[in-house]
Formats: C-alpha cells, sequence, structure tokens
C-alpha cells in the first residue's frame, strides 16, 4: 500500500502533475542525478537538484513497502502501476544501477482514447470491425503508441460486440470496464506467470480475444499462431520497425526446419500488421504516423513464397483498393497537409531519398513554397 502522505510520495505527485501538464509522457527518477522528464520525444530537466541514494531507497520503501524492498534485492527491477489520481495512472518500472536505484514512470490516461482521437487511419477502424480470428499485430519501437493504439481498438470492440476478451499484460495499462464484452485482464507476476502458460490457459477460458501484451519468446509466438489458427482474434505487439520486418522476425525465431511451418500459418493466419512511429507535429505535439499491411491473396502468397523483400511494393500498389499505406506514403500526407515539417517527414521516413524526392515535388506544386511550420511551444515551468 502505497503512504501517499510520505513528503517523497507528495514530491513524485508534483513531478508527475508537472510531467501531465506539459504533455510528457515519461518521468524519470534517478539516484545520483536530476530529475528529467519526456517532453515531445526529448528529455528535459525538471530541477536542478540531485535525487540523493538514500532518497531513492525511501521512495522505493514509500511506493512498495519493505516485502518490495527485499523483492528487488533479488530480481532486481520491479514491474508495477501507480494511480496519481482518478485520470492518469502510470506504468512504473524501478531498477537498480550504480549510483542506487532509479524509476521511470510511463504516463497512462484512465480515460481510453478512441481511434479518431488519435488521428489513426480510417482502415485501423475496418480493422477492427472486421478482424472477426487470425492475428493482428501492432509493431514498433518502445514509446511509440503501440499499447494506446491497442487499448483503442480493444475498446471499440467493447462497445460494438458481445464478445469474450482475456487480456495477458505485464503490468496491466488502460483498465476496461465492461460493455457488451467481457474483460478479464490478468497482470503477468500478480495474476499469472508467463505470457506463454497464460495465453495456453486461456485456450481454456472460452475466449473471443486474446490480447497478449508482447510476443518476447518463441513459445508465446508459437501458441499465438496456434492460437489464432483455432479461431481466435489475438491481438499482440512487437518491438519492430516495419511491416517486412515483423514478418521476417516471426519466420526468423524458429529453426530451419520449421520455418516452412510458421511460413504457412502465418500466411493462413496474419489479418494485418499495424506498424507505427511516433513523429513531431508542427503544433509541438505528437502523433503517430502509421504503416498498415492487410491480408490479401498477392500478400499471403508472397510470405508463403517467402517473397518478404516484395510487401513494400505490394503495399503501394493496392493502398487505393485495401486502405494500406507505408511509412513513407503516410509522412508524405501529413507534410502536406501541414502537420509535420519536412525535416521530421525526412528523419522518420524509412527510405529518405524517395521521400525526399516525393516532397520537392509537393513543393514545385506549391509554386516552390514549403509548408508553413509554426512555433513549438515552450515548457511550461514547474
Amino acid at each position: 500500500m502505497v503512504n501517499r502522505e510520505h513528503p517523497l510520495v507528495k514530491r513524485l505527485d508534483r513531478f508527475l502533475e508537472f510531467l501531465i501538464e506539459n504533455g510528457g509522457s515519461d518521468l524519470h527518477i534517478k539516484a545520483g542525478a536530476e530529475t528529467r522528464g519526456r517532453i515531445n520525444g526529448s528529455l528535459t530537466k525538471f530541477t536542478k537538484t540531485v535525487f540523493s541514494e538514500e532518497d531513492s531507497l525511501e521512495l522505493t520503501r514509500a511506493l512498495v513497502g519493505d516485502s518490495g524492498i527485499d523483492e528487488l534485492q533479488v530480481r532486481k527491477s520491479l514491474d508495477f502501476s501507480y494511480a496519481l489520481n482518478k485520470d492518469y495512472r502510470f506504468r512504473v518500472n524501478l531498477f537498480k544501477q550504480i549510483n542506487g536505484i532509479s524509476f521511470v514512470f510511463r504516463a497512462i490516461p484512465t480515460s481510453i482514447p478512441t481511434i479518431d482521437d488519435l488521428k489513426l487511419p480510417e482502415v485501423i477502424k475496418k480493422i477492427t470491425d472486421e478482424s472477426m480470428r487470425g492475428l493482428v499485430l501492432i509493431t514498433g519501437p518502445t514509446g511509440s503508441g503501440k499499447t494506446t493504439t491497442i487499448a483503442s481498438m480493444i475498446n471499440r470492440i467493447n462497445h460494438s460486440r458481445l464478445s469474450h476478451i482475456v487480456s495477458i499484460e505485464d503490468p496491466v495499462e488502460f483498465v476496461y470496464n465492461d460493455s457488451k464484452c467481457i474483460i478479464n485482464q490478468r497482470s503477468i507476476g500478480e495474476d499469472c506467470n508467463t505470457f506463454s502458460d497464460s495465453l495456453r490457459a486461456a485456450l481454456r477460458e472460452d475466449p473471443d480475444i486474446i490480447f497478449v501484451g508482447e510476443m518476447r519468446d518463441l513459445e508465446t509466438i508459437d501458441t499465438a499462431l496456434h492460437a489464432a489458427e483455432t479461431g481466435h482474434l489475438v491481438l499482440s505487439t512487437l518491438h519492430t520497425v516495419d511491416a517486412k520486418e515483423t514478418i521476417n522476425r516471426i519466420v526468423s525465431m524458429f529453426g530451419s526446419k520449421e520455418q516452412e511451418r510458421v511460413r504457412l500459418s502465418l500466411a493462413s493466419v496474419l489479418e494485418a500488421v499495424i506498424s507505427q512511429r511516433l513523429v513531431l507535429t508542427t503544433d509541438g505535439k505528437r502523433r503517430a504516423a502509421v504503416e498498415v499491411l492487410r491480408k490479401t491473396v498477392r500478400i499471403k502468397d508472397m510470405i508463403l513464397e517467402n517473397r518478404i523483400h516484395e510487401i513494400t511494393d505490394a503495399m503501394k500498389e493496392s493502398g487505393d483498393s485495401y486502405g494500406m499505406q507505408t511509412f513513407d506514403e503516410h509522412l508524405l500526407e501529413l507534410y502536406r497537409d501541414g502537420i509535420i515539417s519536412r525535416e521530421e517527414a525526412l528523419d522518420k521516413s524509412t527510405i529518405r531519398s524517395d521521400l525526399d524526392l516525393a516532397i520537392k515535388n509537393v513543393i514545385a506544386e506549391r509554386g516552390g513554397n514549403q509548408i508553413n511550420e509554426d512555433n513549438i511551444p515552450k515548457l511550461k515551468e514547474l
């Protein structure tokens, strides 16, 4: 039980409130260093004073108690959730480092944003509404908004279908209130042991939809493919940069003798890959640039025949019919609409030279004028 009256917990809450007020995503408290927050993708100092090693130990005790201190000595890191108020919760990773203990608090709004709130492409709604079975993957680097996108999709299903959803997360982030669905959320370490064990157990729990927080290992991936093959809809995440690499990563995790079987399974069950990269907008906010791969006969054949290198071209050529798009196509659209700068588009591009040429063509169409870019708002003061 957190001691909310402890002076260090009150100090923590002020840091977290400041982070939220400035649109930040992560708070970093490190023993032996100044406290910092990630604002618009960049780490910004919140204090000039150093957080001491003694204070880091005392804050740990106030957050997780003496039993948590003992567990930290054994495991060297802890994962848990922290509620600031009714509107904001945080995913916390607490870990030992050379100067003491460090904390990372990732902001998780209690209210679940919609697909429209996140300004995601309309095709995400179609994928959510039309996928009744199979595998849907959301991919991208850490902090790219994968969990938020999945939450918006699950909550859309929650308000539109009569289904049983089992989620397996580490830890639970967004908390759902049952609407048309029954949603059972399980947290690794508290409610269950591992992703693979919990996924196998979920198959005996009469699920329609299974959300696996992350496909971390070969056993979890293999079980997820089996779950999708047996008629369930499986949603999960991977730390891959785009759709093409996602397929390569899944197949390559298996031995050479197993890869043909995995390609056959993946070609059969893969419904969509939604890949994300956060971009900084011209008004100082962040939103997702999105690549979308959807299941088609052509994509299925490419997976079966190991022609993964052709998938990007297939996405470009099928975009109008199926809503598929590459990162560079979405970045060009965002630039054309004045949402991101040229530099930001090129920085987040997959093939920089091709996107640069496309942007030059847009500029030429506009009579040589670049998109007008506003100044990014300055950080509020603590």
